[in-house]
């Protein structure tokens, strides 16, 4: 009987299974039946011929939105976008591109790209490519038509500020964004090596050993890798970035899907470079992905020590699957879980909140624990061994920046200034800064202060319950006292604003490379990494508490 009572268990739930099959297939066909439906009667009776091909990816655009932002569709017209997010190549001009009012504008050409090399500037406005206007054309439409096979050439007008239209034959050439942009010691001893990456693309191990390699001939006893506002890109790549640190066979992330052929384990293949050298991981909320493995698998393993920011928290996997006609599909279909089994994503797209996503609530936080013992949680990304907290940008200066103030100064003050000093030395002058405050006073905007907003926030809740009269006197002082004030907050704010000014300036002179060593100099991150691993007594407490 026992044998006959488990049997018909089995034959129970295969029953189940296969109705339930059956009702998802049925689901299929019948929701593939209707959208062909509904694509042909478009297609036979709308008003106007209908554009089929944008309909159509509209479509599939929407149904992807459901799931989440990573499941994404890639028609054959954007397969350059496709290359450029999993091999940081793509044919083009070299050159980040920003929308300004009615026309695009280079916010930063590529040292020795096409751009640069046409003598393309940060500022210039793109007004025509080939022959067709760029005027209220979104900036998706003007990067597409920039770029192209390696070798084919195109006529680009443009204008730049104060100096007029000019035209210009710009030759399309194999674009590598640099993984590693740039690699330094970074401390007065010169034992302490950095290397900066900022994306995990087929090349970013072999560019990280590169540069570890370079700094080890340098003396470099120490190492900094800075992951801050890399968003992630290949898993085996970071896996073969940790390996750098870590013995052979290390398990370093599980997968786990709904289909069991995604359940995996990755392990380092290869003999790690170093297994003694101290280790500080710097990451930022902008941190993700393979960006968290990395830090992720090195703090669970007690590697290394991670400072800044508690990470963005994606513990998604994609694969890319090739579809017909040139296009492709890359779709999540895992999970990701660091060695002490955490899995660090932090918002549940699966059960939306009328159409929001929230994160992981509190209650379903676990922790975990490290080799050594230390706790960690999942759910909420990487959180840092040590934690600095980033500058709150006022916002006197987000209303610098977006109304592209500070980046025009910029522009200005490189065509009146042939030369600045290297970038870990420029500094403005008192000159200079009171230049640029007269600039920002002539410059028509207007923006009100937080605690101005909230005031009249205040004021209104006031009209409503009928106490408005009774304090209109001291609501109208107080309004003058905190009305946002051009000039004073020029005084107020001073120190945030000359460090994102001359860090722009810098850029026009120096490029990306510029950009990062010019940081170093207000970077609370960095300082704190060299301090800790100027202290041996301080780096081993942390990991070995």
């Amino acid at each position: 009987m026992k044998y006959i009572f488990i049997t018909s268990i089995f034959l129970t739930f295969g029953f189940i299974h296969s109705l339930r099959s059956q009702s998802n297939g049925f689901e299929v066909v019948k929701n593939l039946e209707l959208f062909d439906l509904i694509y042909m009667n478009l297609d036979k009776f709308y008003v106007d011929n209908p554009k089929t091909g944008e309909i159509s990816k509209a479509a599939i655009d929407a149904m992807l939105h459901e799931l989440d932002p990573y499941t994404v569709y890639y028609h054959e017209s954007n397969i350059e976008d496709y290359r450029l997010m999993t091999t940081g190549q793509y044919g083009g001009i070299g050159a980040l591109i920003r929308k300004t009012d009615e026309y695009v504008i280079i916010a930063e050409p590529y040292e020795g790209m096409p751009a640069a090399k046409a003598g393309l500037k940060a500022g210039d406005k793109i007004i025509a490519i080939e022959g067709r206007s760029m005027k209220n054309v979104d900036s998706e439409t003007v990067s597409s038509a920039l770029k192209g096979a390696k070798g084919s050439s195109f006529q680009l007008e443009y204008e730049r500020p104060n100096q007029g239209v000019n035209t210009v034959t710009i030759e399309r050439d194999e674009i590598k964004v640099p993984d590693v942009p740039y690699s330094g010691m970074v401390d007065e001893k010169g034992k302490i090596g950095y290397i900066k990456l900022s994306s995990f693309t087929q090349t970013a191990s072999r560019n990280v050993k590169k540069a570890y390699d370079d700094l080890v001939s340098e003396g470099m006893e120490k190492v900094i890798l800075d992951l801050r506002g890399n968003g992630g890109g290949l898993l085996i790549e970071s896996i073969n970035i940790v390996n750098f640190f870590v013995p052979k066979n290390e398990e370093i992330v599980k997968t786990k899907g709904r289909v069991l052929d995604e359940n995996r384990s990755y392990k380092t293949k290869n003999e790690p470079i170093d297994l003694e050298i101290p280790v500080v991981v710097l990451v930022d909320e902008r941190s993700a992905s393979a960006s968290e493995i990395v830090s992720g698998s090195l703090q669970d393993l007690d590697r290394g020590v991670v400072i800044g920011n508690t990470t963005f928290g994606k513990g998604l996997v994609q694969r890319t699957i090739d579809l017909k006609y040139g296009a492709k599909m890359k779709l999540t279909i895992a999970k990701y879980y660091t060695p002490s089994g955490r899995c660090v994503q932090k918002l549940d797209y699966y059960h939306k909140n009328d159409g929001k996503v929230d994160e992981v609530p509190d209650s379903l936080i676990n922790i975990f624990h490290t080799k050594n013992g230390r706790e960690v949680i999942d759910g909420r990304g990487i959180e840092p061994d040590i934690k600095i907290e980033s500058k709150e940008m006022s916002r006197f200066l987000a209303v610098l920046m977006k109304e592209n103030i500070i980046f025009n100064y910029a522009t200005m003050f490189e065509q009146k200034n042939p030369t600045i000093a290297s970038p870990e030395a420029f500094e403005l002058t008192g000159a200079q800064f009171n230049d640029f405050k007269a600039y920002v006073l002539d410059q028509d905007f207007e923006y009100k202060t937080a605690t101005q907003e909230h005031l009249e926030q205040v004021m209104e809740v006031a009209k409503k319950e009928g106490y408005d009269a009774k304090i209109n006197g001291e609501y109208k002082n107080l309004h003058k006292i905190i009305s946002a004030s051009k000039k004073d907050d020029l005084e107020l704010f001073e120190a945030q604003i000359k460090e994102l000014l001359t860090n722009e300036i810098v850029s026009r002179y120096y490029y990306q490379e510029g950009r990062v060593v010019n940081a170093f100099k207000e970077d609370a991150a960095l300082k704190e990494a060299i301090e800790v691993l100027n202290d041996e007594k301080q780096y081993n407490a942390i990991l070995k508490p």
